[in-house]
């Protein structure tokens, strides 16, 4: 589908507002009392995941539009924290920078950073592209080729978002209006920018069942986020793929928000994590698994079978107790940690009692003892 038509109607809704790509959400009421009235009237999302920011987070918000979400989050940072909202629409970055120093004004400093730039290639600033084209224009193969020269030196000397710099990625509805064959990398480009434990929470529309080439050729339907709506499963799957864990449906509407041909198209809330890539090493940890469920398994492969007390590596014990796992499992770290060896827990590997004794256990989410 055309870069062109998601353009041209995502302009004409910064100017006015358009009701067929509105999704009704529930909003923090008092996030949007300092916000004009403009932005939000004007913003196009289906869920919100402003809910996740937490205090001192660098955010990153892909498909910004107006800044509504970028706003937000901006009260939700604090004095330690940033916001960056990345969109490819002149008309809709406009609509966000304009109100931008009165905002700064109402937040007490200025906190949030408005980028041009495409959300499948997160390295290439446009700005810096269309200025570099406003005194070389491209009329022969050899401009083209010095083009992407210049464009392949911006990604790997000065990034638009550098790698590992970014704690919480958000987004609302428009992962859906990036075209398949850049949705890949777009998510390998999530990776990239998220500092290890960084999260994903991704508000988008889903598809019960595969939706058909001629649904994704209607520009009116791909535009208003339907037709490129991603599968249900094939959605966490491409998050499972490029590397993140504790992939999970958050949210999930009980009511469609169209139905198309009799395909349902609802609202959900992905969250994930991208895992540290530190070595495993082992210091004598341990978790048990609270239940419900009889025996869970990991995305790396650790089984926790409820109730036993596992053995884990200190990086996964991180992972269990801070990451997106931490209400499922109780944490014991060891009275007195042991020499670190190289080590990953092979599935199943249990440790003694004997070996925790005395040690301090994590509960309720709390990060217990690292060494």
């Amino acid at each position: 589908m055309s870069t062109a038509s998601v353009l041209e109607r995502y302009s004409q809704g910064a100017k006015a507002r358009e009701a067929e790509l509105c999704c009704p959400v529930d909003y923090d009421s008092s996030l949007l009392e300092l916000l004009p009235r403009e932005i939000v009237e004007r913003d196009y999302g289906c869920g919100d995941p402003s809910r996740y920011v937490r205090p001192g987070d660098t955010v990153l918000d892909l498909g910004a539009g107006g800044g509504k979400i970028c706003y937000m989050a901006a009260q939700l940072v604090g004095d330690g924290g940033r916001v960056i909202g990345v969109d490819m629409n002149d008309d809709m970055l406009d609509l966000a920078r304009r109100h931008q120093a009165a905002m700064a004004e109402k937040l007490g400093g200025d906190r949030v950073d408005f980028r041009k730039g495409y959300i499948q290639d997160l390295a290439l600033s446009l700005t810096e592209t269309e200025a570099w084209l406003a005194e070389r224009p491209v009329k022969t193969s050899a401009d083209l080729s010095a083009l992407h020269a210049f464009q392949d030196a911006q990604r790997r000397d000065n990034p638009m978002i550098p790698d590992q710099s970014v704690d919480l990625v958000v987004s609302n509805c428009v992962l859906n209006l990036v075209s398949e064959r850049d949705r890949q990398q777009m998510i390998r480009e999530i990776h990239r920018v998220l500092k290890p434990m960084g999260r994903v929470a991704i508000s988008d529309i889903v598809a019960d069942e595969a939706v058909p080439a001629a649904l994704k050729a209607d520009p009116t339907l791909w535009s208003g986020c339907i037709s490129g709506a991603f599968h249900e499963k094939g959605f966490a799957d491409a998050f499972v793929d490029a590397g993140f864990v504790g992939v999970s449906y958050d949210k999930w509407e009980a009511t469609p928000w169209q139905v198309v041909d009799g395909i349902e198209f609802r609202s959900v809330t992905l969250l994930a994590t991208r895992p540290d890539t530190v070595e495993c090493l082992d210091y004598g940890h341990a978790v048990i698994y609270r239940g419900p469920f009889s025996e869970v398994t990991d995305d790396e492969g650790h089984m926790f079978p409820r109730g036993e007390r596992m053995a884990v590596c200190e990086r996964t014990f991180r992972l269990l107790m801070q990451g997106p796992y931490r209400d499922d499992f109780i944490g014991i770290s060891p009275q007195e940690p042991g020499q670190p060896r190289p080590w990953c827990a092979p599935a199943g590997t249990r440790r003694p009692a004997a070996q925790t004794k005395g040690g301090e256990h994590a509960l309720e989410g709390d990060s217990g003892g690292c060494c």
